[in-house]
C-alpha cells in the first residue's frame, strides 16, 4: 500500500451496534491512507457457512477473520482487511466479510438486507457462500438480490417505472458473482452428460414455470458469474479439498477486477472510504443509498484536494483566489460529468458548485486571511500598545506623535506580501485594527485627544477633525472594496456558468453521437434476426431459397448495405 501500512488482522469497517449501522473511524483512517486503486472482494452468505476461511485464505493467512464454530456468529457488520495485492503490483486487496446472513440474535432482516446491499455497492467481486446444493431452499435464502432495486438509486430521481434506473446500476457495477458451495454431494451431470460447475449454476439459473422472479434479479444484476463446488467437507481438510481450495483463491487473485465507477473511474482507498461514509450516512437517515450522490461527493472532494495543492493562503489579491476556485470548481465538474449519470436539469452540477464554493473559497480560504492579518498586525503593534499604556503621548503634541507612530507601523504592514484577500489596502484595515485592538469602547486614539486638550484648545481641535475625517475615509475605503468584490464575484460567477454551459454542450454532442451509433448497432442487429427467421421458416432445397453458403452471403450483403445507409 502507497503509505506503508500492512494490516495484521482485520478491523470491523461498519459496524452494527443495536441495529444501527456505523463507520469505524479507525478503518477510515486506514482507507484514507490507501491511494493505490483497490480490489475489493466481498463474501456473503449464511453464517457457519466458512466464509471467514475463505476470506483468511485470500488474504494468504491461516487466520484473522474469526472462525467460531458456536450458533454465535463472530462478525458483527462488515469487516475489512486491506493487504498488498498478490499478483497486481500497486494495487491493494481489500477482503471484506460480512456478518451472518440470517442470524437470529439480530432479530430484523432489514439488517440483512443493508449489509448485502452495501457489499455490493462497495465490491468489485461478490462471493455468495452457502452449503449443499444450489436449490430452490438455496436460491430462497439468497432473496436479498431481490430487494436491491428498493435498497439501492443510480439516479437521485429515477424514471416511474424504475427500468432506467435499474439498467443504469447494471452498466454502473457490473460486479463479477461468484457462487461458492461447501459439501457438495451430487455429480456433475445434466441428462446423463457431464457438465462443469459454470454450467451447473447457469442451469439452475434458467427461468421454469413460477417463481423466477429471483432467477431473473440474479441474472439481471450480476451478468458475469461463476460457480465454485467444494465437495468435500469444512472438517475432512484432506488434499483433494486444499487444492480446490487454493483454486478458487488462485481464480479470485487472478480474475478479480479493480473496483471503478462509471467510464472506468478508478476507486483508490481513500476513494472507497467516501464511498461506504456517503453510503451508510444516507442508510442512516432513512434515505436510499444513491450513486449520483455519492459521485457528486467525490466530486466535491476531488476540487477540495486541488484548491489545497494549488493555492497558497493566504492569497494577496481575490482575482487570484477566485482563478484558483475557477479552474479546481471545472475540473471537478468535469470528474462529475463524465463520470455520473444523466443531469439534464443540472441539479447536481448546480449543488456541486454550491458545495464548492461553501466548502472552501468562502469559509476557508478568508478565514485564513483574517487569522493570519491579525496575527501578523498584533505583533507589530505591540510596542505601540505598550506606549500607549505607559503615557508615552499624553503630552503636547502627543497625538500627532501617536499618528506617526501608527502610520509608520501600517506602512510597514503594507510591505508584507499575500496579507490575504481581506487585507490588502494600505492603511485602511491596519488603522482600523490598531485603534481597535483591546480598547472597551474600540477607540485608542479618543483619550488622546482629551490629553491634548488640556494643552491647546486649537491643536486638539484640529487633532479632532483629522481623526474623525480618516474614520469617515477608512469607512468610505471599506464600501469601495465591498463593491469591487461583489464585482468580482459576479465575473467569476458568470464565467462559470459560460464553461458550465460549454462542458453541457460537449457531453450532449457525445452522447448524441453514441445514441446515433447504438441505434446504428441495433438496426444491424435486427435485420440479420430477421433475415435468420425468414430462412428458418422458407428455407429448404425444394423451396429455391437459398441454403447455408447462401445464408451466409445474404447476411455479409445486408450488413453492407446497412453500413451505407
Amino acid at each position: 500500500m502507497a503509505s506503508g501500512l500492512h494490516m495484521t488482522a482485520p478491523i470491523c469497517l461498519v459496524e452494527n451496534n443495536n441495529m444501527q449501522l456505523s463507520v469505524n473511524q479507525t478503518a477510515v483512517q486506514i482507507l484514507e491512507g490507501i491511494s493505490q486503486p483497490v480490489v475489493v472482494v466481498a463474501i456473503v452468505g449464511l453464517y457457519r457457512t466458512g466464509k471467514s476461511y475463505l476470506m483468511n485464505r485470500l488474504a494468504g493467512q491461516n487466520r484473522g477473520f474469526p472462525l467460531g464454530s458456536t450458533v454465535q456468529s463472530k462478525t458483527k457488520g462488515i469487516w475489512m482487511w486491506c493487504v498488498p495485492h498478490p499478483c497486481k503490483p500497486n494495487h491493494t486487496l481489500v477482503l471484506l466479510d460480512t456478518e451472518g446472513l440470517g442470524d437470529v440474535e439480530k432479530g430484523d432482516p432489514k439488517n440483512d438486507s443493508w449489509i448485502f446491499a452495501l457489499a455490493v455497492l462497495l465490491c468489485s467481486t461478490f462471493v455468495y457462500n452457502s452449503m449443499g446444493t444450489i436449490n430452490h431452499q438455496a436460491l430462497e435464502q439468497l432473496h436479498y438480490v431481490t430487494e436491491l432495486t428498493k435498497l439501492i438509486r443510480a439516479q437521485s430521481f429515477p424514471e416511474k417505472d424504475g427500468a432506467e434506473d435499474s439498467t443504469e446500476f447494471v452498466s454502473f457495477f457490473f460486479p463479477h458473482f461468484i457462487w461458492a458451495v461447501w459439501d457438495f454431494t451430487l455429480e456433475l451431470k445434466l441428462n446423463d452428460h457431464p457438465i462443469t460447475e459454470d454450467e451447473y449454476l447457469e442451469n439452475a439459473l434458467k427461468l421454469m414455470g413460477a417463481s423466477n422472479l429471483l432467477r431473473e434479479c440474479i441474472r439481471h444484476f450480476f451478468p458475469k458469474r461463476k460457480s465454485d463446488i467444494e465437495n468435500i467437507p469444512e472438517h475432512q481438510l484432506g488434499p483433494k479439498f486444499l487444492t480446490q481450495a487454493k483454486n478458487f483463491c488462485s481464480y479470485i487473485l487472478t480474475q478479480a477486477r479493480t473496483k471503478t465507477l462509471r467510464e472506468g473511474v478508478t476507486v483508490t482507498g481513500n476513494r472507497l472510504k467516501t464511498l461506504v461514509v456517503t453510503y451508510v450516512d444516507a442508510i442512516n437517515t432513512g434515505a436510499v443509498p444513491c450513486l449520483e450522490n455519492a459521485m457528486k461527493t467525490l466530486a466535491a472532494n476531488h476540487y477540495s484536494e486541488q484548491m489545497s495543492q494549488r493555492l497558497a493562503l493566504p492569497t494577496d489579491t481575490l482575482q487570484e483566489l477566485l482563478d484558483v476556485h475557477a479552474d479546481c470548481e471545472k475540473e471537478a465538474i468535469e470528474v462529475f460529468m463524465n463520470h455520473s449519470f444523466k443531469d439534464d436539469k443540472q441539479e447536481f452540477q448546480k449543488s456541486l458548485v454550491v458545495m464548492c464554493l461553501r466548502n472552501f473559497l468562502l469559509s476557508d480560504a478568508h478565514s485564513k486571511s483574517f487569522s493570519t492579518y491579525i496575527s501578523r498586525l498584533d505583533e507589530m503593534s505591540q510596542v505601540l500598545r505598550e506606549s500607549i499604556s505607559a503615557g508615552t503621548f499624553s503630552v503636547p503634541g502627543g497625538y500627532k506623535l501617536y499618528r506617526e507612530a501608527k502610520e509608520s507601523i501600517e506602512w510597514k504592514y503594507s510591505q508584507i506580501p499575500r496579507k490575504g484577500v481581506k487585507v490588502r489596502n494600505r492603511g485602511a484595515w491596519g488603522a482600523y485594527m490598531i485603534e481597535s485592538k483591546g480598547s472597551p469602547n474600540n477607540l485608542r486614539a479618543q483619550p488622546l485627544l482629551w490629553v491634548t486638550t488640556a494643552w491647546g484648545y486649537h491643536d486638539s481641535l484640529a487633532s479632532e477633525f483629522h481623526y474623525f475625517k480618516e474614520a469617515a475615509e477608512r469607512e468610505q475605503e471599506m464600501l469601495k472594496q465591498k463593491l469591487l468584490e461583489q464585482q468580482q464575484h459576479m465575473e467569476a460567477q458568470e464565467k462559470t456558468l459560460q464553461e458550465n454551459i460549454d462542458q453541457l454542450k460537449e457531453k450532449l454532442e457525445n452522447e448524441r453521437e453514441n445514441l446515433i451509433k447504438e441505434q446504428n448497432m441495433i438496426l444491424e442487429h435486427k435485420l440479420k434476426v430477421s433475415l435468420v427467421m425468414v430462412l428458418v421458416i422458407l428455407g429448404g432445397p425444394s423451396s429455391g431459397i437459398p441454403g447455408k453458403e447462401g445464408y451466409i452471403e445474404l447476411m455479409t450483403g445486408s450488413t453492407i448495405v446497412i453500413n451505407h445507409l
